[in-house]
C-alpha cells in the first residue's frame, strides 16, 4: 500500500507492523484534516508564515505525514484539485524546512568535509523540493561517469594509479599522470557523453540544478565545473575552484603545491569542453584584464554563494512568474548563508511587501535591518508605515463579498465561474474565477491598458481569469468568447479556486461557491447549451 516507505526500514529491523500501520493511518488522517482546513483558512490570502505552525508540531512521524501528502498529490483523475493545491504547498514547506536544516549543518562542518557536489545538491533540492533529488542518486550518476573515464584511461595506461581500488583517496603527484586523467575525462564528458556549455539557453535556471545538468548534459560554467572537479578528485587529481569574473573556472597546479604564483597554474574551462588556459587566455575569455586576486581559490561556501547569486539574478529576470518563487527560494538560501546581509534582507522585505504577503514577517525583517544598519531608517520607516497600514486594512475586512446574479446591477454579466474561455484578440485559453459588473481597476491601470479604446470601455463586465501561461489577468467581456474545444488550464493556482475539471468546465470549490452562489447552475446550463449544440 505504501511502497515509498520501504526505504525507512531494514530487513534486520524487528518491527511491529500493526503499530507501524496504526501510526501511518493516523498520520494520514491528520494530514487530511490539515489539508482540508487550509482552503477555508487561507482562501482569501496567501498562506501566512505562521500558517504552518500546527504542521511544525506534528504528533506523528513526519515521513508518514509526507507520504500521505504525496498520496493526495498522486490521486488520479481531475478531482481533488483543491486538496492537491494545499497538499503541494504544505509538502513544499516541510521539505524546504528540512533542506535548510541540512544546509546549515553542512555549513558548520570543517571545510575539508564540505563536498562541492553535496552543496550543489542542497541548492537543487531547495529550489525543487517536490522533485525526487537525493545526494545518493546524484553521486551514483557521477560514479558512473567516473567508471567510464577509468575504462578510457585503462586503454591508454593500464598501470595508471587511478585504476587502483583506493583511487581518489590518494592524490596523484606526477603532473603527467594527472594530465592523462584530464584527457580521459575530456574524452568521456565532451566526446562520448556530449556534455557542453548551454550557450543557446544560458539563462535557463535548469542549467544551475545539478540533477538537470546530468539529465540534459548541459549547464553553465559553475555547474559544469562542480561536476568536472568532483570527477577529477575521485580519480586522484586535485582541481580547485576559481571565482573568476563572468566565467567560473578551475585551476590545476603545475608547480609547487600551494603556490601563490598564478602562473604556476593551468586554468580549466569546464564550459568550454575542458579547455586548458593560461592566465593571458583567461583574460581573452572575458575580454579584459583582471587582478591576481581573481585567480585565487575559493571555499565551498563561496562557490554556493555564487551559485545562489546566479539564481537570484534569474529570479529577478523572471517576469512571467507572478509568485517570484525562484527569487524567494534563492533569497532564503542566500540569507541562510549570510543572515545579516542588509542588501538581501531589504530585497526580501520589499519582495514580500510587493506581493502583499506575510506583513508580520516583513516587520521582523525591517526590525533586523534597522538593528544592523541604522542608516537604512528612511527606507525602513517607509515600509514599516505601509506594512502597518496593510495589517490594519486586513483587520477591517469583513467577510467574503457575495455576488448574486439575480441582482439588477449584475444583469449584464454574461459568463460565469468555471467556464473555459478564449481571448478574441490574444488567443489565449483561460478559465473564469471571478467577475465584476464593471472594471474595478484604478484610473492608472485603465489608462495603461488602453481600456477606453474598447467599444464599451470600462463600463462593461470584467473577468478575473487564470491563463494557460500561468498568469492571472483581468479581461473585458467583449474580448472573451466560449472556447469550443475546452481543455484543462495548466495554472499553478487552479486548485485554489476549483475542486474538479469535468472535461468541459471547472467546478468551483466550496469557498469560491460561497462568493458566487448562483454561478454553478448557470455554468452547467451554458455548457449543456454550447457543447450539445456543437455536437449536433
Amino acid at each position: 500500500r505504501w511502497p515509498s516507505l520501504l526505504k525507512y526500514y531494514s530487513h534486520r529491523d524487528s518491527v511491529s507492523w500493526l503499530e507501524e500501520y496504526k501510526a501511518r493511518h493516523n498520520a494520514g488522517l491528520e494530514a487530511q484534516r490539515i489539508v482540508a482546513s487550509f482552503s477555508k483558512r487561507f482562501f482569501s490570502e496567501h498562506v501566512p508564515c505562521d500558517g504552518f505552525s500546527d504542521i511544525e508540531t506534528l504528533g506523528c512521524p513526519s515521513h508518514f505525514f509526507e507520504d500521505e501528502l504525496m498520496c493526495i498529490l498522486n490521486m488520479e483523475g481531475r478531482k481533488g484539485l483543491t486538496w492537491k493545491y494545499y497538499a503541494k504547498k504544505i509538502l513544499y514547506f516541510l521539505r524546504q524546512q528540512n533542506i535548510l536544516k541540512n544546509l546549515k549543518e553542512y555549513l558548520q562542518r570543517p571545510t575539508e568535509r564540505q563536498s562541492f557536489l553535496e552543496g550543489a545538491v542542497l541548492i537543487d533540492q531547495y529550489c525543487n523540493p517536490l522533485s525526487d533529488i537525493c545526494l545518493k542518486s546524484v553521486q551514483a550518476q557521477v560514479d558512473d561517469i567516473t567508471d567510464k573515464v577509468r575504462k578510457v584511461l585503462r586503454t591508454k595506461n593500464p598501470r595508471h594509479p587511478s585504476l587502483a581500488s583506493k583511487a581518489g583517496e590518494v592524490l596523484i603527484p606526477e603532473v603527467e599522470l594527472q594530465r592523462q586523467v584530464l584527457d580521459a575525462m575530456n574524452c568521456v564528458l565532451y566526446e562520448q557523453l556530449k556534455y557542453k556549455g548551454n550557450e543557446l539557453d544560458y539563462y535557463n535556471s535548469l542549467n544551475s540544478y545539478i540533477h538537470q545538468v546530468l539529465i540534459r548534459r548541459t549547464g553553465i560554467p559553475i555547474s559544469l565545473s562542480v561536476l568536472y572537479l568532483t570527477i577529477a578528485r575521485q580519480l586522484g587529481v586535485k582541481l580547485e575552484p576559481v571565482n573568476f569574473p563572468s566565467h567560473f573556472l578551475l585551476r590545476w597546479c603545475q608547480g609547487k603545491e600551494g603556490s601563490t604564483d598564478i602562473f604556476d597554474y593551468t586554468y580549466i574551462d569546464a564550459f568550454g569542453k575542458g579547455k586548458q588556459l593560461t592566465v593571458k587566455e583567461c583574460e581573452y575569455l572575458i575580454g579584459h584584464h583582471v587582478t591576481e586576486e581573481f585567480y585565487g581559490v575559493v571555499t565551498s561556501k563561496e562557490v554556493l554563494q555564487r551559485m545562489v547569486g546566479n539564481l537570484l539574478n534569474l529570479g529577478k529576470r523572471e517576469s512571467t512568474d507572478q509568485s517570484y518563487q525562484l527569487l524567494r527560494d534563492s533569497l532564503d538560501l542566500y540569507l541562510a548563508m549570510y543572515p545579516d546581509n542588509v542588501q538581501h534582507l531589504m530585497l526580501q522585505a520589499r519582495l514580500y511587501f510587493h506581493l502583499g504577503i506575510w506583513p508580520e514577517k516583513v516587520l521582523d525583517i525591517l526590525q533586523h535591518i534597522q538593528a544592523l544598519d541604522p542608516s537604512q531608517h528612511g527606507a525602513v520607516g517607509y515600509l514599516v508605515q505601509h506594512t502597518l497600514e496593510h495589517i490594519e486594512r486586513r483587520k477591517e475586512e469583513l467577510g467574503p463579498e457575495v455576488k448574486h446574479r439575480s441582482d439588477e446591477k449584475h444583469k449584464e454579466v454574461c459568463f460565469s465561474i468555471g467556464l473555459i474561455m478564449k481571448h478574441k484578440r490574444y488567443g489565449y485559453n483561460c478559465v473564469i474565477y471571478g467577475w465584476d459588473p464593471a472594471c474595478m481597476m484604478g484610473h492608472e491601470w485603465i489608462r495603461n491598458m488602453n481600456v477606453h479604446s474598447l467599444p464599451h470601455g470600462p463600463h462593461q463586465p470584467f473577468y478575473n481569469v487564470l491563463v494557460e501561461d500561468g498568469s492571472c489577468r483581468y479581461a473585458a467581456q467583449e474580448n472573451l468568447e466560449y472556447n469550443l474545444e475546452p481543455r484543462e488550464i495548466p495554472h499553478p493556482d487552479i486548485g485554489r479556486y476549483f475542486s474538479e475539471f469535468t472535461g468541459v468546465h471547472y467546478l468551483a470549490n466550496t469557498e469560491l461557491e460561497i462568493r458566487y452562489p448562483e454561478d454553478l447552475e448557470l455554468t452547467r446550463a451554458t455548457v449543456q447549451k454550447i457543447y450539445s449544440s456543437g455536437k449536433e
